[in-house]
């Protein structure tokens, strides 16, 4: 009991020891989920440990009740065994007890649910498309530009990057601000994944999907398809940059100049977000 209780612990501090030495990346014998980034990596952990609390007194509660039968009903203490059937008070305890448990954590999952599908008042749109095996992002809001991400080959790797994450070019964000992601797949299923930040949706050819995200402050969240989507699978890092407000309008400027371009005819946004920029967003 006290084993479980410490692991208990462990795993729901396991944030915390994430949070203490990278942002939004996976650590060296890192426990629980990452460090949360974002609104709704907040509501799911929370969720999350709801749940593991859940688990754990289910896990104790039947540990000791199989404890108790083996001491109290074995053939030594009870040679003659009770008879007795169809208990209907403990039939519809055992019934009802778990339906109610369902209940409590199906009630805040489907909240859940809808707090990640879509995104209110959205400061800007980007559009994410899956490719074999690589990113494409646009920026519709922005004067229309889009570039590829692809992962950083091992040689150009410096010290203190992450082998296996690390892209050429970063998705950049404004830090605070909403940002509706629109999804769509260009030939199989892909699936764009951020875990500090709480965001995962699937990329499906001929579908449009949304979602949503937001970085509470600067820095680097890491992510990568978790669909098995072919043989370079392991090929589609994430690497989303939140900046300032400032900084984002300049690298837009920026942006605009090196990835000049008109975007794909199938990309679709939905609802085109609402005429406020980052700076408003950002007060």
């Amino acid at each position: 009991m006290l084993g479980l209780a410490a692991m208990a612990v462990l795993l729901t501090m396991g944030g915390a020891f994430a949070s203490e030495t990278n942002l939004g990346a996976p650590v060296p014998w890192g426990m629980g989920l990452q460090a949360s980034g974002g609104p709704i990596k907040d509501a799911i952990g929370s969720f999350n440990t709801m749940v593991f609390w859940i688990i754990v007194a289910i896990t104790i509660f039947v540990a000791a009740l199989l404890a108790y039968c083996m001491w109290r009903f074995n053939e030594k203490a009870n040679p003659v065994p009770s008879q007795t059937s169809h208990n209907t008070p403990l039939e519809i305890a055992w019934t009802v007890i778990p339906v109610l448990i369902l209940l409590v954590i199906a009630i805040p999952s489907f909240r859940l649910i809808y707090y990640q599908d879509r995104a209110r008042d959205a400061d800007i749109t980007i559009n994410v498309t899956g490719r074999q095996w690589y990113w494409n992002y646009a920026f519709p809001d922005h004067g229309n530009f889009n570039f590829d991400s692809r992962p950083l080959p091992d040689d150009e790797i410096r010290p203190g990057q992450f082998r296996n994450l690390e892209v050429d070019e970063q998705l950049v964000i404004p830090a605070g601000a909403t940002i509706r992601v629109i999804t769509q797949g260009a030939d199989v299923i892909h699936s764009f994944f951020v875990p500090s930040l709480g965001v995962q949706k699937y990329t499906i050819p001929g579908r449009i999907m949304e979602t949503w995200m937001k970085a509470d402050r600067p820095g680097l969240y890491y992510g990568q398809c978790n669909q098995i989507c072919g043989v370079n699978h392991w090929f589609m890092p994430i690497v989303v940059r939140a900046v300032p407000p400032a900084e984002f309008e300049a690298w837009v400027g920026q942006a605009r100049q090196r990835f000049a371009a008109t975007m794909p005819a199938t990309t679709i946004a939905a609802q085109p977000a609402a005429p406020i920029t980052v700076a408003q967003a950002a007060r």
